[in-house]
């Protein structure tokens, strides 16, 4: 095993130099019972709240060294118990990203890993009972520090706890792998590292952690420390003791474990593919967890985690989340938010389920009035009916209170009568996929509503322009494109017209804000950026099919971009007739560039691909189907399919920035990643685009200079 105390680890604080804002460690004693005494550590970077406290080479060695004093004072009588917390609401946000980002080779990472794990591990070390108070955000290495010590309380208004590594093209290597299972049970355990991150990155709140058992005791914020320090000295008399129901047993141990850890691997295979590494790595630590001691455990996180820092698939997450992080809270192209007009009505063209999505957002996100409507009574009643069943699903699931339901529930009404739109702010479309469906029921509408009322349309293919050309005013018509389901999906393309005004724009993007969406502005060109590039996936896709590829072998194919369903799949999803349809609108638009399929639409008319049982579940390609494919006598190999997939996807990206459909290659990156759900660990399609060198055959250059992205070919 790994003899930690004998690495020198000064090297590590060298390399960081004067760059690391250090988190210190201060120690206070507080008085318990019995003439007892805590020894109280608080993290501390003296910064405000704005910048959270971070586990940095200097950090880690300063807290190592402040333990080791605390376990001399614990050993000469002087404490009788050590507790670590951290300044105002927050306890610590994990390593600094950006400077693991900068270590330079596997030995250094390697390294600064094996410190973490040296740095930790005191706090169960200091002989006496150890307690760690996470009294707010707890992010990575943060909730990691926890783990090491006897145990935990939580502020139960704490606002976040995680472990998003693997989101980041990493994994929980200082001790969240090995401990954090045999502390809550692989299922949970798999829940917090693997299938949380890979949820939008979704964390815990302070009930959720007491709930999951990483805290052993939970106090509201007002008295937060106090009810702490209390606990922990009925622990040490003995007057508490202290119980963990969702430890594993050694039921858990020869026969929940490795089928869990089956399980959680189809699933990422059926919802990842197989190119990310981080989350897989993970699930690899966490089987081998069930057993063995933590040295052990600590020895594989240490290698994993250095192979992972000196991997290219962090360095494209860093990328790609900086994009989500920076980016997309400024968007390029934004007015002036305080042109922005107040949205207290929203009305809704359509009662359908797209505009029932629809409604449903608006009323749990910005808490107005929402009125729906359609072309009969019958429809508009199922689409008020809809709404608030989901309502009460929410309800049902803890996620809002009764009161919060009913008041939904209120503000949601359903009208035949278009007068009942008059005084809406904001008037959103969602009718039938056809423009002159979407001019008249615009041009109606019109006339009820103020000339100050903002009108989105949901279109995901049709021209914005052409949809307002019967308005009086359609410079305050705009774009305002989801993505199903609407709930979960994080982006918003808002397609500026030439006639949008600023005002109208303005309000678009803060409206999306408001949703907790993030929006990216385009231009109003066919398929605007995330449908564009699907079509030219599409059409590489039924070109090769029509060809005589098998569908098969073009799922293959494509998989190493890591999108999150092959062409096949994606077709089934989206409805054969939505996918011939988007191939012809960009036929129309490009018919040098876009391939139109006859196939498809006899796929289409046929009405199946796939062959699915009674539960949905997909068992393979539908003959029919097949048969009607067949035919080609000039099958592609993969590797064919997937570099001519590579150029047209790059040609087009070309295409469309000199366009100005967008103002720059990050906002491609960032619709592909937030609309098409592009994997973080390849680090934007550009830089893909970059890497494989399909850039540099298409047009002799790279979108990016290799230094930006850290992934440039």
């Amino acid at each position: 095993m790994t003899d930690y105390t004998k690495i020198d680890f000064g090297s590590l604080v060298a390399l960081a130099g004067d760059d690391e804002v250090v988190t210190h460690s201060y120690v206070r004693d507080v008085p318990l019972s019995g003439g007892k005494t805590l020894a109280l550590l608080t993290l501390d970077n003296g910064r405000d709240h704005t910048r959270p406290n971070t586990l940095g080479a200097a950090t880690l060695l300063e807290y190592a060294k402040t333990l080791d004093g605390l376990s001399s004072r614990a050993a000469a009588g002087e404490i009788h118990a050590v507790a670590v917390t951290g300044k105002p609401f927050i306890l610590a946000a994990g390593a600094d990203l950006s400077k693991v980002a900068e270590i330079p080779d596997k030995e250094t990472a390697k390294k600064f890993v094996q410190l973490g794990h040296y740095a930790l591990a005191k706090i169960g070390e200091v002989g006496v009972p150890s307690f760690v108070f996470y009294n707010g955000l707890a992010l990575g290495g943060g909730l990691e520090i926890g783990l090491h010590a006897d145990y935990r309380t939580v502020d139960a208004s704490a606002p976040a706890l995680a472990l998003p590594e693997v989101f980041l093209g990493l994994i929980p290597g200082w001790g969240g792998a090995t401990i954090l299972p045999n502390l809550i049970g692989i299922e949970n355990a798999l829940k917090v590292v693997i299938e949380n991150p890979l949820k939008q990155n979704r964390t815990l709140k302070g009930q959720d952690a007491f709930d999951l058992g990483i805290a052993d005791a939970i106090f509201p914020s007002v008295s937060y420390l106090e009810d702490s320090i209390r606990w922990a000295d009925d622990v040490v008399s003995g007057r508490v003791k202290v119980k963990r129901p969702n430890e594993p047993g050694k039921m858990e141990r020869l026969v929940k474990w490795d089928a869990a850890i089956s399980i959680a691997t189809k699933m990422l295979k059926s919802r990842i593919g197989s190119v990310p590494k981080s989350p897989y790595a993970a699930l690899d630590l966490m089987k081998a967890a069930k057993s063995g001691t933590r040295a052990e455990g600590f020895q594989r996180e240490d290698e994993v985690l250095a192979d992972l820092i000196a991997g290219d698939q962090l360095q494209a997450s860093i990328y790609a989340f900086n994009l989500v992080q920076k980016r997309a809270k400024r968007p390029a192209g934004a007015p002036d938010k305080a042109l922005a007009k107040k949205v207290s009505k929203v009305g809704v063209l359509g009662a359908g389920y797209m505009a029932s999505q629809l409604a449903l957002l608006f009323v749990r996100r910005l808490r107005v009035p929402v009125v729906i409507t359609d072309i009969d009574q019958a429809r508009v009643d199922k689409g008020v009916a809809y709404i608030a069943e989901e309502i009460d699903k929410l309800l049902e699931k803890g996620r809002i209170s009764p009161d919060e339901a009913n008041r939904l529930k209120a503000l949601v009404t359903g009208t035949t009568d278009k007068a009942d739109f008059a005084d809406c702010d904001w008037v959103i479309e969602a009718v039938f996929e056809e423009l002159e469906i979407k001019q008249n029921v615009f041009a109606e509408v019109e006339q009820f509503i103020s000339p100050e009322a903002v009108l989105a349309t949901n279109t995901s293919s049709l021209s914005v322009e052409q949809i307002g050309a019967k308005l009086a005013h359609p410079e305050r018509l705009v774009g305002f494109h989801f993505f199903t389901p609407v709930a979960v999906m994080p982006l918003i393309e808002v397609v500026k017209t030439p006639h949008t005004d600023e005002a109208t724009l303005s309000t678009a993007m803060v409206t999306a804000k408001n949703l907790k969406k993030n929006a990216v502005i385009t231009a109003d060109t066919p398929g605007f950026v995330v449908n564009r590039l699907l079509a030219v996936l599409l059409g590489e896709a039924m070109r090769a099919v029509d060809e005589g590829t098998s569908f098969q072998t073009v799922d293959e194919a494509i998989a190493p971009l890591g999108l999150p369903m092959a062409p096949s799949a994606l077709l089934d999803l989206v409805g054969l007739k939505v996918g011939a349809h988007v191939l012809d609108t960009h036929h129309a638009a490009f018919p040098e560039r876009f391939y139109r399929s006859e196939n498809l639409h006899k796929l289409a008319d046929y009405g199946k691909l796939l062959d699915k049982d009674d539960k949905g579940k997909v068992k393979g390609f539908d003959k029919g189907a097949l048969k009607i494919v067949a035919g080609g006598s000039n099958p592609r190999s993969a590797d064919d399919i997937l570099i001519a997939l590579q150029d047209g996807l790059a040609r087009e990206v070309k295409l469309m920035l000199d366009g100005g459909v967008v103002e720059a290659p990050e906002d491609i990156d960032l619709c592909m990643l937030l609309g098409a759900g592009f994997p973080f660990q390849m680090g934007g399609l550009t830089p893909y685009l970059d890497r494989v060198g399909a850039s540099e055959r298409v047009f002799g250059d790279t979108f990016h200079h290799p230094t930006i992205t850290g992934v440039g070919g």
